[in-house]
């Protein structure tokens, strides 16, 4: 073992850099063996990673509609001095310089902003743009509006993370001011955090507090292993278990953003997938209930053309195990766009290997969006027909055809009766609606009345609208 003096100093930890991966990772993992060890300092590390750390600050304008507004006997009383008003909402984040002039951060600090602004560590403010932002992911690129040259930290490689890994957390909590806890990797891989149709964290005990949303949690290289996300807590401060994406995810999300990209957009599988049930590993032969169930194939598509089955389980991708359906889909993200994987694919006589091309969906029907408009229930409904890569922009089943909903106005006759982007207009009148275009022709009849059909969730629901 070496023996360290108490504060690591620069051109220490550069030489551990530069160390052999397989020796570096043999020191990064030992054990203290005096207390000499124990008493070593984060602080040169710290000094080298912090500068790349931001403050986003992000600011909204919120329109308060007044109650009365429109209504003809407060109007006659009091005319105008009851005008709606508007304030304005603020929220602060983190967030992690990782290219020149461009900041990651999470999605949620961000989302609705008017104006957003970066404070570096030494107190200077910079104005920004969003270059790209994801909702499902949680992240956000932001462009500095400057020509200055400011601090990078590198980004890691989150997969060669092991649980027990020693971790820096490092944001502004609460506001309080750029701030630095440690701790270990506690987990990976772990799914159902959060909302959305993302599941792959790294869950840490370096202390996150709001505030810490979108900061670094940072390796012993110094180099980005995750953006911090989210916490469990049923009080709002930190118990222990928090939660980042990994870096190898935020890499392929900064490269598009970097290619000018304006959507993120995922390889097309082209089939549905479920947890494996313990009954599921018995019946296969898994020694235990991991993987992806192939549940539904989309005739022709990708996973059809790779020649998988349902009731099929996929084990790993590129060699790599996966614990779940959200650990595929992260995997097959990660591996890139254009590429090929190979999927180990659990089967009733045995185990075999196939390839699928990691292609963008198709978009084998045009979208013609429409406002739709009128006096009838629907006035307020952005409409769209369906296609393969529509469904999965709005993470709808690949499989699903018709007219989608898109958007709802707020306040429109369309949002009182309850309809969500997502519904999928199955029937209008008894006859089953085609496209946008046929939808559109049908609301101009005009009948009095409306039986409509929709599918929302998977569930059929019928209304009926006078």
């Amino acid at each position: 073992m070496l023996n360290m003096p108490r504060r690591v100093s620069i051109g220490l930890l550069a030489l551990l850099v530069a160390m052999p991966v397989n020796v570096l990772a043999q020191e990064q993992r030992a054990v203290p063996q005096s207390r000499q060890e124990m008493q070593l300092s984060f602080a040169p590390l710290v000094k080298q990673a912090a500068g790349a750390v931001v403050n986003v600050y992000a600011e909204r304008i919120v329109r308060r509609m007044n109650p009365f507004a429109g209504d003809p006997f407060f109007e006659q009383f009091f005319g105008q001095r009851m005008p709606n008003r508007s304030e304005k909402q603020s929220s602060l984040g983190s967030g992690v310089i990782l290219a020149e002039g461009m900041v990651v951060t999470n999605n949620h600090v961000i989302e609705g902003a008017d104006d957003i602004k970066i404070a570096l560590a030494d107190g200077r403010e910079f104005p920004c743009e969003i270059l790209l932002k994801d909702e499902s992911l949680d992240l956000a690129v932001l462009r500095i509006k400057s020509k200055e040259r400011f601090p990078i930290m590198p980004l890691g490689d989150s997969d060669r993370t092991e649980v027990g890994d020693l971790v820096l957390a490092i944001g502004n909590p609460f506001g309080v001011g750029q701030t630095v806890t440690s701790g270990i990797v506690s987990a990976l891989a772990r799914n159902q955090v959060r909302s959305g149709d993302f599941g792959f964290f790294i869950q840490t005990d370096a202390s996150i507090n709001p505030g810490n949303s979108g900061g670094a949690l940072m390796n012993m290289n110094g180099e980005l292993l995750g953006i911090n996300t989210a916490i469990f807590s049923r009080g709002g401060g930190s118990n222990g278990i928090g939660f980042a994406i990994p870096s190898n995810l935020v890499k392929v999300f900064l490269a598009a953003a970097a290619e000018g990209k304006t959507t993120f957009e995922r390889p097309f599988v082209g089939a549905t997938f479920d947890a494996v049930t313990s009954d599921v590993a018995e019946a296969l032969g898994l020694k235990a209930a991991r993987g992806a169930l192939v549940v539904r194939v989309v005739e022709g598509g990708p996973a059809d053309r790779a020649g998988l089955k349902p009731g099929e389980v996929i084990t790993a991708v590129n060699g790599i195990s996966v614990e779940h359906p959200d650990a595929l889909g992260y995997r097959l993200t990660t591996a890139g766009l254009g590429k090929q994987a190979t999927l180990t694919v659990q089967t009733g006589a045995g185990q075999r290997q196939v390839n699928l091309a990691l292609n963008t969906a198709p978009e084998t029907v045009p979208r013609e969006e429409r406002l739709l408009e009128g006096r009838n229930p629907f006035a307020g409904l952005r409409v769209a027909n369906l296609s393969p890569k529509l469904a999965t922009e709005m993470r709808i089943p690949a499989e699903k055809a018709g007219v989608v909903v898109t958007d709802v106005v707020r306040g429109s006759p369309a949002a009182r009766y309850g309809f969500q982007p997502k519904d999928i207009v199955i029937s209008l009148n008894g006859t089953t609606v085609t496209s946008t275009k046929a939808l559109e022709a049908m609301l101009d009849d005009n009948p009095g009345f409306w039986r409509v059909e929709i599918e929302r969730d998977g569930q059929r629901i019928r209304q009926f609208f006078r």
